[in-house]
Formats: structure tokens, sequence, C-alpha cells
């Protein structure tokens, strides 16, 4: 990544220009006609929300039934909510109590933290570093979970004083919970349960969490929170603002605008899981639209595999009828496209398949 140093132009804080009282957005935040949110009917659906009650637990996984539900869930949606996931709730009180602090503290306490685009750990306002890219409605908090040797607990915001303890806890749990659903998604495939886990690098997988801060719009027709895109990564597990609905997942021709169930976290597929799965499972487009009325504050956690594992179809997954669909490549080499583009849609991956 060293050939990315930094941003090529100054960052602008959207909660500043938020803040600034000004009723119309920055040309610089304006989609193109195709990509606003009016672009594109919404359907009237809702994403599986699956019951975890069995496998909150670190034993074995031998509920039939929640097998079955996560892997029709990721063949079909690429998207699904679990409740009774074993974090507890108090936990999730707790972390967004201190974000939401973090992010309303003075901005030159935050400036401290301020990211590149080499690893865009820390305080962020854009992703990818082309000049001139119209940009999302959106501030975020990047910061390293795994490996141990990329977690930098003085990199954490100091402020409010619990904030590192209680990421750090919250981190640990959803770690678990990352890992019981790698079992079910392994046996979902009708592979081994270690199998994704494996090939993830197995204690050296990675993890990383985007606290994402969407600040208030005065134009939420002309932009979006995030842009429309696949999760490069492995799964993705979210705890979304339950308060404010944002999120919007592909289906068709269309945008389902997921309802966030209380205390309960939305898991996605991401490419690495749909290049293993040989597109067994597919990871599905999905954006953030923002809002004139409130902000909007979610944690996106990510479960990676090992940067420089080679990935690949898994050999029980391909035959002469289904040949591998995808060549192998890293995980460094497959986000490099990601920091250098931005959020692309699906582009990345389904350009691997022309190979």
């Amino acid at each position: 990544m060293d050939c990315i140093q930094d941003w090529p132009e100054p960052v602008v804080r959207v909660q500043s220009l938020s803040d600034s009282g000004a009723t119309r957005i920055p040309e610089r935040y304006v989609k193109p006609a195709a990509d606003r949110p009016s672009s594109a009917p919404c359907a009237d659906l809702r994403i599986p929300v699956i019951d975890l009650a069995t496998l909150a637990s670190d034993g074995p996984v031998d509920c039939a039934a929640v097998v079955q539900a996560v892997s029709g869930a990721c063949r079909d949606w690429g998207f699904f909510q679990v409740v009774n996931h074993g974090v507890d709730p108090s936990l999730i009180r707790r972390i967004r109590e201190v974000w939401g602090s973090f992010f309303h503290l003075p901005m030159e306490a935050k400036q401290v933290y301020a990211n590149s685009p080499k690893t865009y750990e820390g305080y962020g306002s854009r992703l990818g570093i082309e000049k001139g890219a119209i940009l999302d409605w959106g501030d975020y908090y990047f910061l390293h979970v795994l490996p141990s040797s990329l977690k930098s607990l003085h990199k954490w915001p100091a402020l409010p004083p619990t904030l590192r303890e209680t990421t750090d806890e919250y981190s640990r749990e959803v770690l678990k919970l990352c890992e019981r659903v790698m079992k079910v998604l392994s046996l979902g495939l009708g592979l081994e349960d270690d199998f994704l886990q494996k090939a993830f690098g197995g204690d050296d997988a990675g993890a990383c969490m985007r606290v994402n801060f969407y600040p208030k719009c005065p134009q939420p027709d002309l932009t979006l929170g995030l842009s429309s895109h696949s999760d490069p990564g492995g799964i993705t597990v979210l705890l979304a603002d339950d308060r404010v609905k944002g999120l919007q997942v592909r289906r068709g021709d269309a945008w389902v605008t997921v309802q966030p169930v209380p205390d309960a976290f939305i898991i996605n597929v991401g490419d690495q899981v749909q290049v293993l799965s040989n597109a067994t499972y597919k990871s599905v487009e999905h954006r953030v639209v923002v809002n004139s009325e409130t902000e909007r504050l979610s944690f996106a956690f990510f479960y990676n595999p090992k940067s420089d594992l080679l990935i690949r179809p898994a050999p029980e997954l391909v035959t002469s009828e289904h040949p591998a669909l995808y060549p192998p490549m890293s995980f460094d080499e497959y986000r490099l496209y990601i920091r250098r583009k931005g959020p692309r849609g699906k582009s990345q991956v389904e350009s691997l398949k022309a190979v």
C-alpha cells in the first residue's frame, strides 16, 4: 500500500458542512441523476431475520434449521439480520453512547486522529483517492482489530475516557459472533465447519471496524451517505442505527430499505466469500441514504482473510459444470482497487469473472 500516501485534496469534514447551516450542499457531493436516491424504485420487502439463540455459545454448530436459514439468505439476498446473537444489549448501548459522544467533540479534538488513504486508520471523510471525485455525505472512524500487530489502541480516540475499553470489549464479542457465523456459512456450502476459517488464515484472519457518522443533510435527495458498493472483504457485521433508517440493499432493479430490529446485527456476505463459494453466496450492492431531520450512527465490523493469502474458489465447489469463476488473488491486491477508486458497485468482483 506504500504507493498511496495522502489525499489528493484538502479533506472537508461533512459534519462541519452540516453544522454550518447551509441550505445547499457543495457540488462535490451532488450525485449524477442515475445514482440519486430517487433514481430507482424502492421495494416493500424485508431482509430475512434469523434467530441465533441455539448458536450463542462457543460450542459446536449443530442446528440444521439455522444453517438452512442462513444459507438460504446468503444465496437469495446476501443479507440477513440476526437476533439472540450473544452480544449483550448493554454493551451495544455503551458502544453507541461513547462513539456518539466522540463525533460531538470539538473538531480540533477529532482532527488529532485525521487519517490517510495508506491505511484509512483514524478519522476520515472520504474513500478513494481520485482527484475531483464526487464525495459521499458522511464522516467515519476506521480502526484495526486483527491482526494484533496492526491493532494500536493509542490510535483510537482517548475521549470519551471509556471509548477504548468499550470498543475493545465490543470487538472481542463481535469477533466471537463472526467465528460462529463462519461455521454456519461453511456448513451451508456442504463443507466442513472450519473450511472458511481456514481459508481466511485460521487464527491469522483480519478484522477492522468503521464507525460511520452521517450528519443531517439539507438536500438528501441529491446525495448519498455511502455510494453503492459490495463489501470487498469476507463478512460484515453491522450495528445499524435502530432509530433512523438509512441502509438500502439492491434487489433486482429496486432498492430495499432495511428496517433495523432493535439490538440486532445486520450481516452480509463480502466479495471474498463470494469468490470462495464460487458465487454460491453472493455479495450484494448496498448504499446509505441520508436525511434532513437527524444524524445517523452505525458500526460496520469487517471480518476478512489474512491479507496476503491467495483467495480462490473452494476446490470442492468447482466442477466441469461449475468451473472456477475467479482467479486467485490476495485480499491486499483486491482492496487496493477499492482504495484507488472508492465504492463502485460490484464492478471489481464482476470484472474478475472476465479474466
